[in-house]
């Protein structure tokens, strides 16, 4: 016996993927409902071998159904999430409207899978921030081990983070720049993103940070320690689809590279490929498509008294999201719901 699954924004990016993971891991779904807006209505997307046409968010009503993938953006999701809560279907919001709720998990299951039972206090578990979601999983079994003080952490976030308008962008003034009579000017990112990078992800705050940055060091706190301390600058590179992270982190006990590399070797949603050679380390693009968080470039800091550096990539459609997402269904159904 299976899963009545509903995936809300079918139509976008992260929606597609859930659609394509649930299918993939070969959730045990025995229905399947695509949502999206009304201005989708009808549109076919794919479910492993099947097309299925989308319905209305507006006027579904999610009354028997399991579980809920929401991957529809802050505004629609406080008008619907609470609704098919209250219908009796588990929400899994990707926005970051429940995050920083005390009140809801922010789940991601290889660092804090025990959490889960949180979701009866509204009904919704919250996805975490993309860049968020592979760092902790980098971080959690070392922080086992060695506990991290600090944690100091450059990103490179690639345009899918931005939605389909940012890769868009990137294509168009991508194809412009070999097409002088063509111009593109920036309409999502604040300035020209093809051949550039821009220091800039969110809105700027009082503090002088961005709220990407703030998310990082609110999430990492309420995922895996409210003791850490993070420092973040989050960086738009000209990348299609893939996060890349530089992490710096100062534990409290000594710890070595080589000890570091045989923890993360282990360690679940972890992939080690870390050579000190000519391409012996993961890029970005080598990752798309896959559902681990690579790690490379495992070295010792001799700067601080216990210190390691770190190079992090992950496909930010997938672990960064939609594979979260399924993660967190995948946990619900061995931990609470125990129908699959």
């Amino acid at each position: 016996m299976g899963y009545k699954v509903v995936v809300a924004g079918a139509t976008g990016n992260v929606g597609r993927e859930m659609l394509n993971i649930l299918a993939e891991r070969e959730f045990p779904v025995d229905e399947i409902a695509a949502l999206a807006s009304r201005k989708s209505l009808g549109t076919e997307v794919s479910f492993g071998d099947k097309t299925i046409k989308t319905k209305d968010l507006a006027t579904f009503d999610f009354t028997g159904w399991d579980i809920a993938l929401f991957a529809v953006g802050s505004g629609p999701t406080k008008e619907y999430a609470p609704k098919a809560a209250a219908a009796g279907c588990i929400v899994i919001d990707n926005s970051s409207l429940y995050r920083y709720d005390p009140e809801i998990p922010l789940i991601v299951p290889e660092v804090n899978a025990d959490a889960i039972h949180m979701y009866k206090n509204k009904n919704i578990i919250a996805n975490p921030n993309c860049s968020t979601a592979q760092m902790v999983v980098a971080l959690k079994p070392l922080h086992d081990r060695a506990k991290i003080k600090r944690v100091v952490v450059s990103t490179y976030q690639s345009v899918s983070g931005a939605g389909k308008e940012g890769m868009d962008e990137l294509w168009d003034q991508t194809k412009a720049v070999y097409n002088p009579v063509q111009e593109v000017p920036p309409k999502k990112f604040s300035k020209q993103i093809a051949f550039n990078v821009i220091p800039h992800i969110d809105v700027f705050l009082d503090s002088g940070e961005t709220k990407e940055e703030w998310k990082m060091v609110a999430e990492t706190k309420k995922i895996l320690d409210p003791a850490i301390k993070v420092t973040a600058t989050c960086v738009r590179v000209p990348v299609f689809v893939g996060h890349s992270e530089a992490i710096n982190i100062e534990f409290e006990e000594p710890l070595d590279w080589q000890e570091a590399q045989d923890i993360l070797r282990e360690a679940p949603g972890v992939m080690l490929v870390d050579k000190r050679e000519a391409g012996g380390y993961i890029t970005p693009i080598e990752c798309v498509g896959e559902f681990a968080t690579y790690i490379s470039r495992v070295r010792q800091d001799s700067t601080v008294e216990n210190g390691l550096n770190l190079w992090c990539v992950s496909d930010n459609l997938r672990k960064g999201a939609a594979l979260n997402a399924v993660q967190i269904a995948e946990v619900l159904g061995q931990r609470v719901l125990k129908k699959g």
